[in-house]
């Protein structure tokens, strides 16, 4: 079985090892194993749980949520309905968050004709009498 030591693990994933070591830290990696001297050596499911992880921590869960979770996981087919309600929880914090993205965009996108217009006229004045009040 092919194993991979931290550093191409942080490469693989475009993490630092400083994150890798302090995931370890935290308790988050509990089924890395190590060698004789001590030295993380991680297998492909290890890199699989890495991405669920980093996939946790973009909808913006703090790590000791994080670490319950992966203690379920330890804990077995026992905190199904737990890992299932929280990533229940979760898509719906996702979904909200794309839905604040997408008015954001609405902004930008509104910013961007704004500004073409206006280069393309040579001037901001042609927007004086826009409705939309979103200044400069």
């Amino acid at each position: 079985m092919k194993t991979y030591t931290i550093s191409e693990v942080a490469n693989k994933l475009n993490l630092t090892v400083y994150t890798l070591r302090y995931y370890d830290k935290e308790g988050l990696l509990p089924f890395v194993e190590r060698t004789t001297n001590g030295t993380r050596r991680f297998k492909e499911s290890d890199i699989n749980a890495l991405k669920v992880i980093e996939c946790l921590k973009t909808t913006g869960m703090p790590i000791k949520d994080i670490k319950n979770f992966i203690d379920w996981c330890s804990d077995g087919d026992s905190t199904l309905q737990q890992r299932y309600d929280m990533f229940m929880d979760r898509k719906e914090i996702v979904e909200a968050q794309i839905e604040e993205l997408k008015k954001t965009l609405e902004v930008i996108e509104h910013k961007c004709i704004y500004y073409r217009t206006a280069l393309e006229a040579g001037t901001e004045e042609i927007h004086k009498n826009d409705k939309i009040a979103i200044n400069h």
